[in-house]
């Protein structure tokens, strides 16, 4: 992966601001990836969170902690519907490990790392992605590659 995927996260504007709901997008391939889950963030902010807010006041009166339940609901979402409704798979990086690697792939010391969490609960999954949600949102965490293998995987490769 280049630099910019490798440090690509879910990054939102700074709570309870008038951009609070939004994304930051760096350069790169990854704007595709964060546009389909700004989507998502934006439907369940005016949609599906319980408010007493106007519409355009849910969307500008998100704190650091709702910021965190949106990304974590999209991302299920999209994982949810990716798996074809009756899967999801979470990718999350493990401690190092030792790996001999066959001589036609070359380590790259991330990919080895990843440990799949499967769910045939969408809110399992919800839940699960919300309780590591600094996995994909952290500095240096490499989130939009996590969510990315976590899409591929739900999917099924073969499809």
């Amino acid at each position: 992966f280049s630099y910019e995927w490798a440090a690509a996260r879910f990054r939102f504007r700074p709570p309870h601001s008038d951009l609070a709901y939004a994304l930051e997008a760096g350069k790169g391939g990854t704007r595709s990836i964060l546009v389909a889950v700004q989507a998502h963030i934006i439907s369940y902010l005016l949609f599906t969170r319980e408010t007493e807010c106007t519409h355009l006041e849910r969307l500008c009166q998100v704190g650091r902690w709702e910021q965190g339940q949106a990304l974590a609901t999209a991302l299920a979402e999209t994982l949810w519907a990716a798996g074809g409704g009756g899967r999801a798979v979470v990718c999350l990086i493990t401690a190092p490990i030792t790996v001999v690697p066959h001589e036609a792939y070359r380590a790259n010391s991330f990919t080895e790392r990843i440990q799949l969490f499967e769910f045939s609960e969408k809110a399992a999954a919800q839940g699960f992605i919300s309780d590591h949600i600094n996995c994909f949102k952290g500095e240096g965490s490499h989130g939009v590659i996590l969510f990315l293998y976590s899409l591929l995987f739900s999917r099924r490769l073969e499809r």
